[in-house]
C-alpha cells in the first residue's frame, strides 16, 4: 500500500492515452450522411393507394433516415473527441478559429439529423475536410483528403 503522504504523478495527453487519433472516422460517417440524404431525396413516393409499394417505400425511407441519423451522431461524436481530447492550447494559438470550426461542424451534424438537406450534407463534408486539414497540419503531416465514395 501507498503511504497517504506519498504523491504519485501520472501523465497522459488525453482521457484515454492510446495516441490514436484520425479524422477519417468522422469523414466516413459524414459520407454516409451525405449518401443517405441523396438516396432519400431521390426516392420516389409511389401511389399511396398501392399498399405494397407504399409499405416498401416507407420501409426504405425509414431505413435511410435511421442510418442518416446514426451516422450524423457518430460523426459528431468523432469530431468532439478530436476537439476535446486531441487539440490543445498550442493548436488553438495556431488556429484561433478552432472552437468555431468544431462548434459549427457539430451543429451541422445536428442539422443533418433533423433535416433532409443536400446543402447541409455537403457543408458537413466541407467541415470535415477543413478539420482533416487542420488536424494533419497540427501533426506536421500532409495527408490527402480522400473520399471513400
Amino acid at each position: 500500500m501507498f503511504d497517504d503522504r506519498e504523491i504519485i504523478e501520472a501523465e497522459a495527453h488525453c482521457d484515454g492515452p492510446c495516441g490514436v487519433y484520425d479524422p477519417a472516422s468522422a469523414r466516413i460517417a459524414a459520407e454516409a450522411v451525405q449518401s443517405m440524404t441523396t438516396k432519400m431525396l431521390a426516392l420516389e413516393c409511389p401511389d399511396t393507394g398501392d399498399s405494397h409499394a407504399m409499405a416498401a417505400y416507407l420501409n426504405t425511407m425509414s431505413r435511410y433516415a435511421a442510418i442518416k441519423e446514426e451516422e450524423a451522431h457518430k460523426c459528431k461524436s468523432e469530431l468532439l473527441v478530436l476537439w476535446t481530447d486531441f487539440f490543445k492550447p498550442n493548436h488553438l494559438e495556431a488556429n484561433p478559429n478552432l472552437h468555431d470550426v468544431f462548434w459549427n461542424a457539430a451543429k451541422l451534424c445536428s442539422a443533418c439529423k433533423v433535416e433532409v438537406s443536400s446543402v447541409h450534407a455537403q457543408e458537413l463534408m466541407d467541415a470535415c475536410e477543413n478539420i482533416h486539414n487542420i488536424f494533419w497540419a497540427a501533426k506536421g503531416r500532409e495527408v490527402p483528403w480522400v473520399r471513400a465514395s
